[in-house]
């Protein structure tokens, strides 16, 4: 696995990651019939909130980005997305793994949205997401809280 670290996005960071959600998305959302390259970028534009937001960086370089929004009693797993050069490297399910390992401590349930046909789905399927709904574009998913051990 490629070595990774997270750090805090911040407002500089809005449009290096609308630039990668514009790559990443467009196999799918040409698939789908939805790529708008100005809608694409705008509408992570819209949604950019470094509070709860942050940058995958392999060896000190961007390489992704990732968000957990707090909603009620639930987290929101939102804009996580991996630059090509570093997919298949192990470091989405590392930086997956070590923020549902947050949300199990917390014990709260962890949603996303992922579009129909996406390959991510099966990375969400085998970290325990299951369907909750469908639509022409989306499948919602949802993952339980694990039981943490108490440490003693």
């Amino acid at each position: 696995m490629a070595d990774w670290e997270l750090r805090p996005a911040s407002t500089r960071d809005v449009e290096a990651v609308a630039e990668l959600r514009a790559v990443v998305l467009r196999a799918d959302l040409e698939r789908l019939g939805r790529y708008d390259p100005h809608r694409v970028r705008q509408r992570l534009r819209d949604g950019f909130d470094p509070a709860h937001t942050w940058v995958i960086e392999v060896a000190g370089s961007f390489a992704g980005c990732v968000a957990l929004r707090p909603d009620d009693d639930t987290r929101w797993l939102e804009h996580f997305y991996l630059s090509p050069g570093v997919q298949g490297q192990g470091v989405g399910s590392g930086v997956l793994g070590e923020l549902l390992e947050r949300c199990d401590r917390a014990g709260v349930p962890v949603r996303l949205n992922v579009l129909r046909g996406s390959p991510a789905r099966r990375l969400y399927e085998r970290y325990g997401f299951t369907v909750e709904a469908e639509d022409p574009v989306d499948v919602f998913m949802v993952r339980a809280p694990l039981r943490v051990a108490n440490p003693g």
